[in-house]
């Protein structure tokens, strides 16, 4: 089991940091989150059965990780680590400075969001779990993660469009 155990997490080690960066806000930080998740990983897994699907148990571990971290430290510094993120989470082969103001756009609303709402939309949106799996990750009923969703997508759109009317007006003032 532990050959296998070591080559599922190789293969679940990108998808883990793209969601604990998602969650924290940084990449360092979520690299922080995806150590400490696999370091219980690796204290724990006698206790893993044989049924238990990694990718779940390690995203619950990391968003619950996350969830500690906020409650233990009310003041994070963002500044430079989300324009390391926003670098990085360029798409391969786009190089256009409207793609990556977009993005930083797009990281900062996500920022902007509560914690359970961020949670499913990293979870469905960009990791690509169905709702079933969101729910089993989060610990939730299924509808909550619906709801959690739909809530996390008008507030992404509004505040996307709020800054989109801003510079709008910005661009209108200097004239």
């Amino acid at each position: 089991m532990r050959t296998e155990l070591s080559e599922q997490l190789t293969e679940l080690i990108p998808r883990l940091r793209r969601f604990a960066s998602g969650l924290a806000g940084s990449t360092d930080r979520g690299d922080e989150l995806v150590q400490a998740a696999c370091e219980r990983l690796l204290g724990h897994q006698e206790r893993l059965r044989p049924d238990t699907r990694l990718d779940s148990w390690m995203y619950r571990v990391i968003r619950n990780l996350h969830v500690d971290s906020i409650r233990a430290q009310s003041v994070r510094d963002r500044g430079a680590q989300q324009l390391r993120l926003v670098g990085e989470s360029q798409p391969a082969g786009s190089s256009g400075l409207d793609e990556q103001l977009h993005l930083h756009d797009v990281h900062d609303a996500m920022l902007q969001l509560p914690e359970e709402q961020r949670s499913a939309l990293m979870l469905i949106s960009v990791e690509g779990l169905s709702y079933k799996e969101a729910a089993e990750v989060l610990q939730v009923p299924m509808g909550t993660v619906t709801s959690r969703l739909i809530r996390g997508r008008k507030a992404l759109v509004a505040l996307l469009d709020h800054e989109d009317a801003e510079f709008g007006m910005e661009v209108s003032n200097e004239r």
